[in-house]
């Protein structure tokens, strides 16, 4: 297994933050990705009370729309394959599965047996483009972030695995960190993963200055430029 610049308790401690506070982080952090490397379309969130989900990507791609025109032991083979391809992981995993067809969403890939069998290989949960079902009966504790639900299968079938891939505007690569929940999801880089906690406590320390201004008698205009740059000296 490769090696990486933190461990699986690095990550277990980002899930006590939202999405969009480690968006925040990686302005401090990596402000060079502000622009790009998280989703920018609404999602359906299948739990939004589940806490965030932080892990290595397991990338694929599926389609539903038109049968796959392989032979069935040839499609049995690629979806063994993935399978195997989610277990080997040093680190806990977050599943990414582009849907590839022109209406994404027509066949669900994910529900009650697919989230079972993801979350024994270590998976934490997915984020994909396409389609999910079975709502209340998930897997407990698998978060899915989906771009639609859909009460069918169609003809789902993985296309491929381990490339990068996109999910409503975020690129993926095989081993990105990825963090997700009701909000979205985001590519941590490897090289900042364990600079979040520290990027986090500055930028709070930053927003209190005007939040305590907010809850005051005396705010005014006048003195949010005050506070504004006030948190601005704030390193």
């Amino acid at each position: 297994m490769a090696e990486h610049p933190f461990t699986a308790e690095d990550l277990e401690a980002l899930r006590q933050w939202d999405t969009p506070t480690i968006c925040n982080a990686l302005e401090f952090v990596a402000p060079q990705r502000r622009g790009h490397g998280f989703t920018v379309r609404p999602m359906v969130c299948a739990d939004p009370k589940l806490p965030p989900i932080c892990g290595l990507a397991r990338t694929g791609t599926i389609r539903a729309a038109q049968p796959s025109g392989r032979p069935k032991d040839q499609d049995r083979a690629i979806r063994i394959g993935w399978y195997e391809y989610v277990e080997r992981a040093s680190l806990p995993t977050v599943v990414v599965l582009q849907d590839l067809d022109d209406t994404p969403g027509v066949g669900a890939f994910w529900g009650e047996v697919h989230t079972a069998v993801h979350k024994a290989l270590g998976a934490q949960g997915c984020v994909t483009n396409g389609s999910i079902r079975d709502l209340d009966m998930l897997a407990p504790g698998f978060q899915l972030v989906a771009g639609v639900v859909n009460p069918s299968h169609a003809y789902v079938h993985m296309v491929a695995y381990g490339q990068e891939v996109t999910v409503h505007g975020m690129h993926v690569a095989h081993e990105d960190v990825i963090h997700a929940d009701r909000h979205g999801a985001v590519v941590i880089p490897h090289d900042v993963v364990r600079l979040i906690p520290a990027a986090i406590e500055l930028g709070a320390r930053k927003e209190k200055v005007i939040l305590d201004l907010c809850k005051s008698p005396d705010f005014s205009a006048a003195k949010l430029a005050e506070a504004l740059s006030k948190a601005d000296e704030i390193h």
